[in-house]
């Protein structure tokens, strides 16, 4: 079966980055330019792994992570994010929101997949 991937991330250039990277390896894929948009494709479309950037307008990270594991149907779903913070304070207030993982922008798109993997095993 295939794996569905909701990227959020408010970058069109990251997004068209995700979509070729994550099709070419076999993944379905589903894209939202920001927390809100996430919210709603979540609920339309029942990912099994979100990845998710930090920095966006109207619903950043934190807030889109502490949101979906607000809702019990998804409290287990991996999440991870995928941003140019490298800050450990960031990583830790995402760790505690919900984050599975966190991936540092640029990202090489063989190590995306095997964190897509690991989580999702």
């Amino acid at each position: 079966m295939t794996k569905k991937i909701l990227t959020v991330d408010d970058s069109r250039t990251i997004l068209s980055v995700l979509l070729q990277t994550l099709t070419s390896a076999g993944f379905e894929t589903v894209q939202a330019e920001d927390g809100v948009y996430g919210l709603e494709a979540l609920e339309e479309s029942d990912p099994d792994v979100i990845i998710t950037d930090i920095n966006m307008p109207r619903l950043d990270g934190f807030g889109f992570i502490e949101r979906v594991r607000r809702l019990e149907k998804y409290r287990a779903i991996p999440i991870l994010v995928l941003t140019t913070e490298s800050d450990p304070q960031k990583k830790e207030r995402a760790r505690k929101a919900g984050a599975t993982g966190w991936i540092v922008k640029p990202f090489e798109p063989t190590k995306l997949i095997e964190a897509i993997g690991r989580v999702s095993a």
